[in-house]
């Protein structure tokens, strides 16, 4: 018996429409690997963290969730955004990619439109050191210093417009003094500049310097987290030491495109939500000095608002550009 073409081609619609209602709804999702997009190096902290989350929301959809390292930070935001929408590739961000390059230069995205924030996976203290020689063991004893020496202290960071750097322009308008900032490649550039003598403090995560603080060749004056740092339990945080104004908090989370199916948007955050409570993943992110923050796409959200309006004021006033 033959079959009209009509007949085929309403069985093929309703074919594709069928599959268009599962996807919304997220039936059989995921159904294939989940690729995390890390537009970063292999062993830095993006990776290493992207990994430890892949590995625990593996666990949680009993499906293989991987790392794929990406070259072009920026570029990657933009092919990425131009790609499928579908829930299978997922996109790490930084406080860097989310917060403080979009006030700095034009970006191929808009952060509020072009992304849903499905949760934290990685939270770290940087603090405030020193070298030993400066002869400086709190963080009043260095602010006093910094006043009655204008311009004659030199702190580095990782480089300019990082993190590290920001915290640097806070910590010069929270505590009203004049230091110079020093910009290396790399967090471990600016560290062997500090044990070398070769500029006076640094901004660092605690797990970077946390060798050469227990080797004495450091000198830890407060940590820039809201709560002490686990691995510097006798540092108190900035707040505690009097300018509770500097706080940051580097971090990393996962983020879709707006155009994800809400459906699989709200399984993946369900899914993120449960293995930031898996002990290995707890475990493993201790043992780096981190930890997966708050629970939940809400207090992500909350974080990159928070974070992109206090970043976009320091980089105006300090009149910070990035190429």
């Amino acid at each position: 018996m033959r079959i009209k073409r009509s007949t085929l081609a309403g069985l093929f619609a309703a074919l594709l429409v069928g599959a268009s209602v599962a996807a919304a709804r997220g039936e059989g999702f995921p159904s294939r690997p989940i690729r995390v997009l890390v537009p970063a190096a292999p062993g830095g902290p993006t990776d290493v963290g992207a990994r430890l989350a892949a590995e625990a929301l593996a666990r949680v959809l009993n499906s293989p969730v991987y790392a794929e390292n990406r070259n072009g930070r920026i570029n990657v935001f933009g092919s990425y955004l131009a790609g499928d929408a579908d829930g299978y590739a997922i996109l790490v961000a930084s406080t860097g990619t989310l917060t403080i390059i979009p006030a700095a230069r034009q970006v191929p995205y808009d952060v509020e439109r072009d992304f849903v924030p499905l949760g934290t996976v990685w939270r770290t203290a940087s603090a405030l050191e020193v070298r030993t020689g400066l002869g400086v063991r709190t963080l009043a004893e260095f602010v006093a210093r910094a006043k009655a020496q204008p311009g004659a202290l030199t702190i580095g960071s990782s480089g300019v417009g990082t993190p590290a750097h920001l915290t640097i322009e806070l910590l010069k308008r929270e505590a009203g003094i004049d230091v110079i900032h020093v910009p290396f490649r790399s967090a471990g550039e600016s560290l062997r500049a500090v044990t070398g003598g070769q500029v006076d403090a640094l901004i660092g995560d605690v797990q970077i310097v946390a060798p050469q603080l227990n080797a004495g060749t450091v000198v830890a004056l407060a940590v820039t987290a809201s709560r002490r740092a686990t691995g510097l339990p006798d540092v108190p945080t900035m707040g505690e030491a009097g300018l509770p104004g500097v706080v940051s908090e580097p971090w990393f989370g996962f983020v879709v495109p707006s155009k994800t199916p809400p459906a699989i948007v709200k399984r993946l955050q369900d899914a993120l939500a449960v293995a930031q409570d898996d002990p290995i993943y707890q475990e493993n992110l201790a043992r780096q000095g981190a930890s997966a923050g708050e629970h939940g796409p809400a207090p992500f959200a909350q974080l990159i608002t928070a974070d992109a309006a206090k970043w976009r004021a320091i980089v105006t006033a300090a009149g910070i550009k990035l190429d």
